[in-house]
Formats: C-alpha cells, structure tokens, sequence
C-alpha cells in the first residue's frame, strides 16, 4: 500500500487507494454511508450539506466529505483514514488519510467522529442537523441547563444502558443527553465533546447547542437505531412543552396481578 496521504487531491497521489471504497457489497462502509445520508435527508436531518456520518471497520476510518449534497453522495466521495496511523500524528488536527476524493474536502466533523470511535469504540457515528435537536438546544437554554433529561416514555428502551454495560434502558429509566455549546467553526467543539463524554460515561450523544446532534454506537445498526429514537423523542419533547406537560414524571411501576 503506498504511504497515507494528508488529504491532497486523488490527481496530487500516484496511488489514491481508491481500492478502498470499491466494493459489491451493500453493507460495505463506502457503500453504506451514502445510502445511510440519503435517508437521512428525507428526514430533514442532512439539510443543505449540513450533518454527515462515519463508519470504522477495524482499523479503517470511512468518512463522509465536506460540502457535497447528502442525497446525492457516492462511494467515491468518501474518505478513508487508519486510526493508527492517526494515532501517530503529531497534531490532532493533521488528519492521515489513505484515500481522499478528486473533489471536497475533509469534514471538519472528522475528529469528534474519532473521538466516538477512540473513547467509546463505536463502530459509527451520525450527525444530524434535526431542527427537533436544536429546538431541544433552545429550550434547555431558557430553562439555563446542559441537560437533556426525559422518563417514563416507551422510546427510551432504545437505549443502551451505557458503555461496556449489557442490556438496554427500561421504561422508567431517565435518559440523559449532555448539551455543549457550539462553536464558530466545528471542529473546535471536540474538546468539549470529549469533556461531556468524559462527565457522562454512558450516554451515546451529545447535543450542541443551536447546532445539532452526535449519536453513536457499537455499530451501524445501534447507532441509527438511537438516532432515530433520538429524534422522535426530541420532537415529543417540544411538543410536550407546547403542551404544558413535562418531561420527568414520577410514575408507579404498573404490575400484573396474574401470574399465569
């Protein structure tokens, strides 16, 4: 394999290692993230270039780019990196990347990717732009708080109970999401993404204020299935608020009295 490139253009390399996002296979990350990203622009997540998603197998890092149209991506946009080799930089912020497009340019989402893949071992992470994110974001800011917390709602069983911990959340548990601020430029969010992951061990996402959400899991399937219940308790939640109804209730546990 020739020596990692640090994101020239393919016309720049006299092997891009285009080998790597080549594939049949549906499942395959290069294939994967762009069918995942068109989805999620019909839910309104992947607005206008915004959002994107990265996918680790193994060692290898695949990344959707900066700027291109969700809906419209392909397997050739995508970017590659080794996490080792990564790790060997000497700045976080000079990503080592083994397959970059003709076009685009790196995300600046990149690192808060890696941060999920290196501090939780995930095996994807999403960013989405959902506008029920951001109305969260905004109603915590008024209420003056950096959590999202929310119980008694069947969705919650989405979730896993947290890192390293078998089994996923019951019916009263209260999930809570960690609300960072945002940032002028994106990339400067990861050390305070990294900080909230720190503080909650055992959330799967971190809600950036006025900006969106990261979620991420063990592997593809987690990590939408988690966005996407994300979402839906998002847009509960504000149309609770609208409601007057709060989000923390205290309900007794309903038994059943036959046991047959």
């Amino acid at each position: 394999m020739t020596p990692p490139t640090t994101g020239l253009p393919a016309e720049n390399t006299t092997d891009n290692n285009d080998h790597l996002v080549q594939s049949d296979d549906p499942e395959h990350p290069a294939n994967l993230i762009p069918s995942l990203c068109a989805k999620f622009w019909t839910l309104g997540w992947v607005t206008g270039t915004g959002g994107g998603a990265s996918i680790r197998d193994g060692d290898l890092v695949y990344l959707a780019p900066s700027g291109v149209q969700k809906e419209l991506m392909k397997p050739s946009d995508i970017y590659v990196l080794s996490l080792a080799a990564q790790a060997q930089s000497l700045s976080r912020r000079q990503r080592v990347y083994l397959r970059s497009p003709p076009v685009y340019k790196p995300s600046q989402c990149t690192p808060l990717f890696l941060a999920a893949f290196t501090k939780r071992n995930a095996g994807c992470c999403i960013h989405t732009h959902s506008h029920w994110a951001v109305l969260v974001t905004l109603i915590l800011e008024q209420q003056g708080s950096k959590e999202f917390r929310i119980n008694n709602i069947e969705q919650i069983k989405g979730f896993g109970k947290g890192f390293q911990k078998s089994g996923n959340l019951g019916y009263h548990d209260t999930l809570v999401i960690p609300v960072i601020e945002n940032t002028a430029h994106e990339e400067d969010l990861t050390e305070f993404l990294e900080e909230a992951m720190d503080k909650y061990p055992d959330t799967y996402a971190v809600l950036v204020r006025r900006h969106g959400v990261y979620v991420w899991g063990d592997n593809v399937h987690k990590a939408k299935t988690q966005c996407e219940s994300l979402d839906y308790l998002f847009q509960l939640a504000v149309e609770m608020k609208q409601l007057g109804l709060p989000w923390i209730t205290d309900i007794e546990p309903t038994i059943p009295t036959r046991k047959d």
